[in-house]
């Protein structure tokens, strides 16, 4: 299980990638929102962003749970294939509720943001020195191989109900679900404590207008 975990998101870091502009796009389209860039969502309020990212999470764990079914039908012998489509499904759900919050992924530092919140996603802690002291291209395969460890040991004893053929579907089906649910769930956590801290410290520079019509920065507080 470890070893299909692993090798699912190092493939989905590689090759599945959601573009920010076209979600932009169609985020606008669908929600009607006032922004041209994903940084404005840093002055839009959780009341705005919450019920986006929740319709996010519902349609990954949906997709999850169909692709479950659909390969539990095959057991044990496609748990390989079902970890990489599973893995794709999670870092594109990642990526989204990464933008949603206003955090796109287009520098070193931003990826590394974006994998912490992989890792919290998991239930990891890996701390702020671990990814300071780390380029980028050593980190991503490090935090990855924490994640396999971490998701091997969680859930190769519940995966074992696909010994059985056929009757794994639902079963294959309910357990995708559940966990693509639970690591949105985690990331939209980390991801909005984020948002908060950014929001707020960029609220606070927001320029001030007095009555001789001058903008001013609000003092340092």
């Amino acid at each position: 299980m470890q070893s299909a975990t692993r090798s699912g998101f190092r493939r989905a870091y590689e090759t599945v990638q959601v573009d920010p502009q076209r979600f932009l796009k169609q985020v606008n389209r669908t929600h009607k929102l006032p922004i041209r860039a994903w940084r404005d969502m840093f002055y839009l309020g959780e009341d705005v962003i919450t019920p986006i990212a929740n319709r996010i999470i519902k349609s990954a764990t949906k997709t999850a749970a169909l692709e479950g079914m659909g390969l539990g039908m095959g057991g044990m012998l496609t748990i390989v294939p079902d970890a990489g489509i599973l893995s794709a499904i999670t870092i594109r759900m990642l990526q989204k509720l990464s933008l949603i919050h206003g955090f796109e992924y287009t520098t070193d530092d931003e990826v590394g943001e974006l994998w912490m919140a992989a890792a919290s996603a998991a239930g990891l802690d890996l701390g702020r020195d671990f990814v300071e002291k780390q380029a980028i291209e050593r980190l991503v395969p490090r935090i990855i191989d924490r994640i396999a460890v971490k998701v091997g040991a969680e859930v190769a004893e519940k995966w074992s109900g696909r010994l059985i053929p056929v009757i794994s579907a639902g079963f294959g089906g309910a357990l995708n679900y559940y966990f693509v649910r639970s690591w949105g769930r985690r990331a939209q956590k980390h991801l909005l404590a984020r948002h908060r801290a950014v929001r707020s410290q960029r609220l606070l520079d927001l320029p001030v207008v007095p009555s001789s019509g001058r903008p001013q920065l609000h003092p340092a507080r």
